[in-house]
């Protein structure tokens, strides 16, 4: 549950309990299973809510006797491990983020140390999250990330490129980076930012056609990968940096040691050294302290930045967070709820002028899988599952998943393209 980041530890696991000869599925809908095993999500109260009612459901399915035990993995389970032992005392074991050895004793199996950085793909297999690293080291005042994943740890250079070496010979082509915070990289161990050093050393990996950057912050961006995105043909053209607010105000109550100014001029650089590089951001909503004169001044941000790509949160009052400890939780929901829409709405215009400006336009896509009469594909400028995709009508045509193609734009909505094909590449 939760992030893609819960998805690849999940697919850690799976590769070391199927070299256990345990027959392993990701998300089946049968009941035919004698362990279940939920990895939980515990960033804000809807996720943690999901993840709760999801556990409870598994639980009653043991209570029926069609399954034997259910563990319980993951950031809600290290956040709140005594609170769900008294209040689900029904689940047979809970284990924090970094409790992979203890479940696998638990099972009566062994760590598989040969089996480090291997993984049953969970995906499609034309596309991998590639982990880069743990923890956060950030203080911001609304975030509870580091509090459930500790402090940054960066995996090395050469175990990523061997863990992308394994993953291309599994028929990967696009390498999606993730991590709570890409800006950091490198610095805990190599004594220096080191994201651009990594980027080219993927780059030049064969048979990596997309390589894309997901959870980027502001402050101490890495400006020497801009180059690299711009001159290495297999990087995307595509960042995803939450700036989460514009007012200095609001930048100062949730700490996040970045202000307006910087901000702009960031946004600024990254788009004169990038030409035609897409930008995905997420922004907060109210956040204690937030005034209207604040919200207009998102607004107003959004409004002028026009971001590519852009989604909203609603504040959460997240316990043992600074905010949670220092501000009143005093806007209401609706109110949070409302400024949130308020955003979206502006920014399905943004979208909408953005993709009508790509009719008639030759790009490249991937496949990704069929729907009813229509292939969805993506281009570079999208990430699976939260982004646009390009449909193409099925007709007589016969394209291949995973497989890329020159396709041309013939008509577009608010958050989706429409495309014929040209050519496969």
């Amino acid at each position: 549950m939760g992030c893609s980041k819960n998805l690849v530890d999940s697919e850690y696991l799976m590769k070391q309990l199927d070299a256990n000869n345990f027959i392993v599925e990701h998300e089946s809908n049968k009941n035919e299973f004698d362990y279940i095993i939920i990895n939980t999500c515990g960033f804000i109260n809807d996720a943690k809510e999901e993840s709760i009612e999801t556990i409870l459901n598994y639980v009653k399915t043991k209570g029926e006797g069609l399954i034997k035990k259910v563990f319980v993995i993951g950031c809600l389970s290290e956040r709140y491990k005594q609170e769900l032992e008294k209040e689900i005392p029904e689940v047979d074991k809970y284990y924090g983020t970094n409790d992979l050895n203890k479940i696998l004793s638990d099972l009566d199996t062994n760590f598989r140390k040969e089996l480090i950085n291997e993984r049953i793909l969970t995906t499609p297999k034309h596309y991998a999250y590639l982990k880069i690293s743990e923890g956060c080291n950030r203080t911001c005042s609304f975030c509870a990330i580091p509090l459930m994943r500790g402090k940054y740890k960066s995996k090395p250079i050469d175990d990523l490129i061997l863990e992308t070496r394994k993953l291309v010979d599994k028929g990967v082509k696009e390498i999606l980076l993730i991590a709570q915070d890409l800006s950091f990289y490198g610095y805990d161990i190599y004594k220096k930012y080191e994201l651009a050093k990594l980027l080219e050393k993927l780059s030049d990996i064969k048979g990596i056609e997309w390589i894309r950057l997901h959870y980027l912050f502001p402050s101490d961006f890495p400006l020497d990968i801009l180059p690299v995105i711009r001159e290495r043909e297999n990087i995307c053209k595509y960042i995803d940096i939450s700036f989460q607010h514009i007012s200095d105000n609001m930048l100062k109550l949730m700490k996040r040691n970045f202000s307006k100014k910087q901000t702009l001029e960031l946004i600024s650089t990254i788009r004169e050294q990038v030409s035609g590089i897409h930008i995905r951001t997420t922004l907060l909503t109210g956040h204690p302290g937030e005034t209207k004169n604040d919200f207009n001044e998102l607004i107003e941000f959004v409004k002028k930045s026009k971001f590519e790509r852009l989604g909203v949160f609603k504040y959460s009052h997240e316990e043992d967070t600074y905010s949670y400890k220092n501000y009143e939780d005093e806007i209401s929901d609706n109110i949070k709820q409302k400024r949130a829409d308020k955003i979206m709405e502006i920014q399905k215009e943004i979208s909408a002028e953005h993709n009508n400006s790509k009719i008639n336009s030759i790009v490249k896509v991937i496949i990704d899988r069929v729907e009813g009469d229509y292939y969805i594909a993506r281009t570079e400028f999208d990430s699976p599952e939260i982004d646009n995709e390009v449909l193409i009508k099925k007709q007589n045509i016969d394209l291949k998943i995973g497989e890329y193609y020159n396709v041309k734009i013939i008509s577009a909505d608010e958050f989706d393209l429409y495309a014929d094909l040209s050519v496969k590449l």
